[in-house]
Parts: structure tokens; C-alpha cells; sequence
């Protein structure tokens, strides 16, 4: 079950509006096929309310009603009255799983709590839900009541209560307690379902969720990127991992689509994926040592189980100070350019120089710096920003007029945008629709800004863009960052317009 859409968005500074909620839910149901997921918290807002709303809707009409959870929560019909009124058929009721929440967060008694629970269970069932139970704090209901937790669970048992889900909701177990914990509840209860809800404040939710499933726990809840409270959930794409590599456990989910997922909630909750994230990462796939990629090259030496093509990704060789002539040959392959073994290795020895200033370097980046080395004219600017003002004022939107030159004829467009270089674009799109010239689409645009606040430091800007179903970078350098940007485009302009740009996709 996946909580990103509920326990996710308790991330902090994440909040997803209902289309954006939509849009992941399908991705989720419709092509990573998850079993269920968990789409809101009952009662936060109109706007959450609607949301909701939106998601049955369309599970309804896609016969995945049931697959649809929101949390509810023990406060007589409130919650379960929103629920039922946004349309949802399955509630997640929140019970307290430790002594300690039931007497210092509720002041009740465990009996007193039992009750109340009942009472809720009971009117659901009445309305026609499906409902869960969350047995919030467990974990720590194990370590110090766990007379509770079983007096908890005795109670509930012969209720219509179609899964116990056990929260490590603080994120304090390890993964010999988890084994221990889990273990003892199913053989204690083998006639129930348990779901295991691990979160990552020790960095152990993975091990954990491995240690759950060994125990024989029947369900696991994860997020998309490991979104969460705190340190988060156990990401999805962790758990796609050991559940097939190391537990040969079978499941519905459709690996090659977790990077498409990944990408969207990056983009919906602005929450950077690591680069070095495992399985969804942008630089997990990426060799880095020449002497790695050296290894590729001999049977594949370098390689594990976590083949990037099962995750819709490719294999690719980072150019840098620690790059061989086997990184570089492998660029040189993807873009279709031929070096003899001198050239070769003076362009070697230039990437290492490039590396020690720290400079990144990018495939795309390769044929200029050909030309730069080589002065073999491999990159004839076809397509040249002659002249270009931005301006913003307050109050108005930003403006750009540009005069740019394609294969030697001049072109000139004005436009208004969000900001300055959004102005450029929809001018220079404009030209390029006019002449019905193929343009990409801008896909990410990450800057970095050197520490120190010196203001005159040079900006890089890297942008990613997607042409023709390939993806591809394109780095510009200057101390002002629309400028870095602009020096970016027009460099990805003349990559796709003369120099082969094989497939490259995420």
C-alpha cells in the first residue's frame, strides 16, 4: 500500500493540490500497480475534501474503488461521515498501539479507547465501509506495554476489521526487533492481516521492511522517493528491490515504470531526489571510475542484479578527473563521434583538466569540447543568440526581444513570461513554431551557485530537455544566471540540430 498522497504530503513544505493528487494516484494504480494507496487525512481541508472527491470519481469509473484509503480517525462520526461523503468505500481508522499515547494523549483507559473504537467500527460498517486499523505507535507498544498491545488487538480481533496496520511510527526499531516483533504477532495472531508501516529516523526502514516480510508480515506500506514525516517512509523503490532480488517474493508492481513516478512526485512536492538514491537517483546508474568502465567492457564485470533497463533507466559514464579513455569512448559511442587513439587520449587528458577545476561535464558537452581542443570545427553554431534584452519591472511581467540567426537568416520575436527566462523561451518558440521546426521540451533546471556570496563567481546552469522521446543536458556558465541558462539553450539548439542524439531516456 502506498501513502504517498497522505503520509507523504506530512512532509514538511510538501502539499499536493487535487490534480496533482489525481495525476499520482493513477500513475500509481494504473502503471506502477500498487495494490492500494492511502490518498488523504479525513477532515484537514476543503481543498484536501476535494481531493478526495476527485480520486473516487475517477476509481469508480475505473472499478478501483477499493483501492482508495483515507485515514480516519477516532472522534465519534466525524471522520468517518467526511469520508463517506468525499466517496471513499475504505477507512483507516487511528487507534492508539501504546499504553502511554492512550493515557497521556487521550487520558482514557485502555478499555475506555476499545470502546470508542468500536463504536466507530461499528457506524462504518453501517455506511458499507471496508476499514483497517492503524495501531499508531506500536513499536513502542511492543518495546513497553505490549500486555496492551495484545489486550488491544484480543479486543478488536472478531471485529470486521480487514487489516491491522503496526506503525514503527517513530522510527526506533532495528531490524532484529522488527524480525522479533513481527514474528511474535503473526504466530501469535495467524489469522489476521498485518501491515507493516516503517519509517526511516535510524535510516533502517529498508532492513526493517526486509526483516517484516521474513517475519511473514502480509502487507508493507512505502511512499514514492521515501517521502514522510521526519526522515520519511521506506521508499517504494528501495522495497521493489529486496522484495524480488533478495526475498523472491512475487508481486503486481511494474518496475519499469518507478522512475516515471519518481520524476512526478519530485516535481509535485519539490522535494529534490538525492542523486545518489538508490534505484530512482540520477547518478545510480552512472559509472564514474574509467577502470569500472573498463570492466563493462570485459563481461560486464562491473555489473549487479539492479540492471538499469529494469527500471526504464540506461547505463551511463561520468566524465571527470577519474575518467578513463573507456568512459570517454563509451560518450563518444552514445553521440556517434569517431576519435583516433591520439585524439583520444589528448581529449582524455582535457576532461581530467576540466575535472580538476571542477568543472561538470556533460556527454552534450563533448562535441565543443572537440571543437575546443581540436579547433576541427566538429560544432558549426548553426543557430546564434545575436542579440537579446530582458527586463522586469515591478508590478509588470517580465519581457524579453530577441534576434536570433538560423543557418544565416535573422529572426526577431518579443514576449512577456513568468520571469526573464521564460520570456526568452516563449519568444525564441515562437520564431521556432513559425518556421514549424521541431523544438524539445524543458524537463529540469537545476542551478548551482558557488558558497561565499561573491557575486561576480560564476553560475552553472544545467538543463535537462527531453527531444524526440531522448533526454539530454546542456551545461552555460556566467556569472548571471539567465545569461548561464540562455548559453545552455542555445548550445542544446545546435546539439539537435546537427549532431546525432541517440537514446538517452530515464
Amino acid at each position: 500500500m502506498d501513502t504517498t498522497l497522505r503520509d507523504g504530503e506530512q512532509t514538511t513544505g510538501v502539499s499536493f493540490n487535487a490534480r496533482e493528487k489525481l495525476s499520482i494516484a493513477k500513475i500509481l494504480l494504473k502503471d506502477v500497480k500498487v495494490d492500494r494507496i492511502e490518498v488523504a487525512s479525513a477532515r484537514v481541508s476543503k481543498g484536501e475534501f476535494a481531493a478526495v472527491q476527485k480520486i473516487t470519481e475517477w476509481a469508480k469509473e475505473n472499478n478501483c474503488i477499493n483501492k482508495i484509503e483515507v485515514l480516519g480517525f477516532i472522534d465519534g462520526k466525524n471522520s468517518i461521515d467526511w469520508i463517506y461523503k468525499a466517496g471513499a468505500k475504505v477507512i483507516n481508522l487511528l487507534s492508539k498501539g501504546s499504553l502511554k499515547h492512550v493515557r497521556e494523549q487521550l487520558n482514557k483507559t485502555p478499555q475506555e479507547h476499545v470502546d470508542d473504537i468500536k463504536k466507530s467500527v461499528d457506524y462504518a460498517k453501517k455506511l458499507g465501509f471496508n476499514i483497517n486499523i492503524y495501531l499508531e505507535d506500536w513499536s513502542n507498544g511492543m518495546k513497553n506495554s505490549i500486555d496492551y498491545v495484545f489486550f488491544m488487538i484480543d479486543s478488536l480481533k472478531k471485529l470486521p476489521i480487514d487489516r491491522f496496520m503496526i506503525p514503527d511510527t517513530l522510527g526506533i526499531l532495528n531490524h532484529e526487533q522488527t524480525y522479533e516483533f513481527c514474528n511474535l504477532i503473526r504466530k501469535k495472531y495467524p489469522d489476521l492481516h498485518f501491515d507493516f508501516h516503517a519509517h526511516n529516523d535510524y535510516d533502517l526502514a529498508t532492513a526493517n521492511v526486509f526483516s517484516a516480510i521474513k517475519a511473514g508480515i502480509n502487507g508493507i506500506h512505502t511512499t514514492i522517493n521515501g517521502l514522510g514525516e521526519r526522515a520519511g517512509n521506506v521508499p517504494l523503490s528501495s522495497v521493489i528491490g529486496i522484495v524480488k532480488d533478495h526475498l523472491n517474493v512475487k508481486t503486481r508492481l511494474d518496475e519499469s515504470k518507478l522512475t516515471k513516478i519518481s520524476n512526478v512526485v519530485e516535481s509535485f512536492s519539490g522535494i529534490r531526489v538525492s542523486e545518489n538514491k538508490p534505484l530512482i537517483g540520477e547518478n545510480v546508474f552512472t559509472q564514474t571510475c574509467g577502470v569500472h568502465a573498463d570492466g563493462d567492457t570485459k563481461n560486464s564485470l562491473y555489473f549487479n542484479n539492479l540492471m538499469p533497463e529494469r527500471f526504464g533507466r540506461v547505463r551511463k559514464y561520468a566524465l571527470g578527473k577519474t575518467s578513463g579513455k573507456a568512459n570517454i569512448k563509451k560518450n563518444l559511442d552514445e553521440l556517434g563521434l569517431v576519435l583516433d587513439a591520439e585524439a583520444l587520449q589528448t581529449l582524455t587528458a582535457k576532461i581530467i583538466e576540466l575535472g580538476d577545476r571542477k568543472e561538470n561535464v556533460t556527454t552534450e558537452d563533448l562535441p565543443y569540447i572537440i571543437a575546443d581542443v581540436f579547433d576541427n570545427g566538429q560544432i558549426d553554431k548553426s543557430i546564434k543568440f545575436k542579440h537579446y534584452s530582458l527586463s522586469i519591472a515591478n508590478g509588470l511581467k517580465p519581457v524579453a526581444n530577441i534576434n536570433i540567426e538560423i543557418n544565416g537568416k535573422s529572426y526577431e520575436k518579443s514576449s512577456v513570461g513568468d520571469g526573464q527566462y521564460d520570456a526568452f523561451m516563449k519568444a525564441l518558440w515562437q520564431i521556432y513554431d513559425e518556421l514549424g521546426k521541431p523544438h524539445p521540451v524543458l524537463e529540469d533546471y537545476a542551478v548551482s551557485i558557488p558558497p561565499g556570496g561573491k557575486t561576480d563567481a560564476l553560475v552553472e546552469t544545467i538543463i535537462t530537455w527531453r527531444y524526440n522521446n531522448n533526454r539530454l543536458k546542456t551545461k552555460g556558465l556566467d556569472p548571471d544566471q539567465t545569461e548561464a541558462a540562455i548559453k545552455a539553450t542555445e548550445k542544446m539548439l545546435n546539439i539537435i540540430e546537427q549532431v546525432p542524439v541517440h537514446s538517452r531516456q530515464f
